[in-house]
């Protein structure tokens, strides 16, 4: 039998539906985690604790457990273990990206090198030292700009600047954040603002070559001052050039970092000059999003994942139906009390499913600060305005209640 390890840091989303795909597929799984898990006398040797925080040492300690128990794949859900299984799985022979590569994909800074040794089209930069006035930085890049930690996710420390009294305080708001976290990298970037629609695309690599899964359009327009992630709605409406030119981008952009093996999730803008790329992550789409996606006879995108990453036969084919999914950002903060309104929201036609992922008491935090998200919701049809139509009827219908401060 199959044995995968699953890198599953326990802040995870997506625990259900990678077990999920991992039952349906009857391999056996070997969870690394960065706490000891409930379930670990249960699970004996297929419970691995890891630090994430530290790669070298995770490394070490999943090579050691591979001498006593072999593996035949180490799959990486989110950005903190996209390095660690590159690492592993070079010592291993395993099917794998070469751990520059890894490393490129989730130090923001070094992709924006790696893109520009390359000639891949991206915005403009500078990267922000620690005694940088980050106003003189913005004026090198040009206003207006976008002020964002290198290592953090979900648009978290990502905040617009239009002038330089905006720019400094945009600094020093990114830098308490990040000074509230436990490790990761302290290195900040200034960016040219880009213009223009945005869009995600969902690809997997094999041998080099990009096959497209989906490519998400983001309907609301994302201008800042903050940019929390909203609504994804696939097919894109775009037309097929512009489509095709993000598809060349993106492949550009993997081959740049150098990047093989594996899913990737990449971030574009549409600009009046062309598509530009923001980021290319070796991983999947976050959150719960991956919901909102099937392949051949109703195979999840974590399914997909781990037959690539076992040479199992695939059919990456996206399903014909419209399908499109709804983060909700936390609106304010205090403590959740109950959201109202899930019953009604999911009777819109068109609606597959509300998942509130915040349980009543936990304390909530909104972007630029905030982790997290309040919910997801879903939804399918026949076109994708229908799809984008039924999400908005469903976010309208929410009414988190959040009590205190």
């Amino acid at each position: 039998m199959s044995r995968i390890l699953l890198l599953l840091p326990s802040a995870a989303y997506r625990a259900d539906a990678f077990l999920d795909a991992i039952a349906t597929l009857g391999i056996d799984v070997v969870v690394g985690s960065d706490h000891d898990q409930a379930l670990a006398a249960e699970m004996g040797d297929r419970a691995l604790t890891l630090d994430f925080g530290e790669p070298a040492a995770a490394v070490q300690a999943i090579l050691g457990f591979a001498r006593r128990t072999p593996l035949d794949a180490v799959v990486p859900v989110d950005d903190r273990g996209v390095l660690i299984a590159a690492l592993a799985a070079e010592e291993l022979d395993l099917r794998h990206n070469p751990s520059e590569a890894a490393a490129g994909s989730v130090h923001k800074s070094r992709m924006r090198a790696m893109f520009d040794d390359a000639g891949v089209a991206q915005p403009q930069y500078r990267v922000l030292r620690e005694r940088d006035d980050p106003a003189k930085v913005a004026a090198e890049v040009g206003f207006p700009v976008v002020i964002k930690p290198e290592s953090l996710s979900m648009s978290r420390g990502v905040l617009r600047a239009d002038t330089p009294d905006e720019a400094r305080a945009a600094g020093d708001r990114v830098r308490r954040i990040l000074a509230g976290t436990r490790g990761g990298s302290r290195v900040i970037l200034v960016e040219a603002f880009v213009p223009g629609d945005e869009f995600a695309l969902e690809g997997l690599l094999r041998g080099g070559a990009l096959d497209v899964l989906a490519l998400f359009d983001k309907p609301d327009p994302l201008e800042g001052p903050t940019f929390e992630e909203g609504l994804y709605v696939t097919p894109s409406r775009h037309p097929g050039r512009d489509q095709e030119e993000i598809r060349h981008l993106v492949a550009d952009g993997c081959r740049a970092l150098g990047l093989r093996e594996g899913p990737i999730h990449a971030e574009i803008r549409l600009s009046p000059d062309g598509p530009k790329i923001l980021e290319v992550a070796a991983r999947s789409i976050g959150g719960l999003c991956s919901r909102a996606l099937r392949f051949g006879a109703g195979v999840s995108l974590e399914e997909l994942i781990l037959r690539h990453a076992l040479g199992l036969p695939l059919d990456d084919t996206r399903e014909e139906a419209a399908s499109g999914v709804m983060m909700l950002p936390v609106p304010s903060r205090g403590r959740l009390q109950e959201v109202r309104g899930v019953e009604k929201a999911e009777a819109v036609p068109g609606i597959e499913g509300v998942s509130i992922t915040v349980h009543p008491g936990d304390r909530l935090v909104p972007l630029p600060e905030g982790d997290r998200y309040l919910g997801f919701v879903f939804a399918r049809g026949e076109k994708p305005a229908e799809v984008e139509s039924a999400l908005r009827e469903a976010d309208r219908l929410l009414e988190p209640v959040i009590v205190g401060a």
